[in-house]
């Protein structure tokens, strides 16, 4: 097991064919401040924590589809992000620059499509 503790980072990093463009779309989504921010590298976290997320420009990134199809290049990973109000956080995400899934397979979550297509989760707690 890593040795870790509450001073050390961890983080998801997304491809993405333009690191700084995902990286604020989210900025706008989360609320977070962008810390790191190179021409093929960016990072962000909240203010509280040790968790960040971090956007790296890669040219043979490939869109994902929602949902998986043969043959297609599918999702490696989706963020979920509780919410208060369904509604209204669709109404957020999608005013921050998201799209709204064509299928969403539960009632309790949204799926949604950030700038480059990954896809991820809002969802209310039952």
């Amino acid at each position: 097991m890593l040795e870790r503790s509450q001073q050390h980072y961890w983080g998801v990093v997304l491809d993405a064919p333009d690191a700084r463009e995902l990286a604020q779309f989210y900025s706008r989504l989360l609320g977070w401040k962008i810390g790191t921010e190179e021409s093929d590298w960016v990072t962000m976290k909240p203010d509280d924590g040790v968790a960040y997320l971090g956007f790296q420009t890669s040219p043979e990134f490939v869109r994902p589809v929602w949902p998986p199809a043969d043959g297609r290049q599918q999702q490696m990973l989706h963020l979920d992000l509780e919410v208060g109000d369904l509604d209204a956080a669709v109404a957020q995400a999608v005013e921050a620059g998201a799209e709204l899934a064509e299928f969403q397979p539960q009632e309790r979550v949204r799926v949604m499509l950030d700038p480059a297509g990954h896809p991820f989760c809002l969802y209310v707690d039952a």
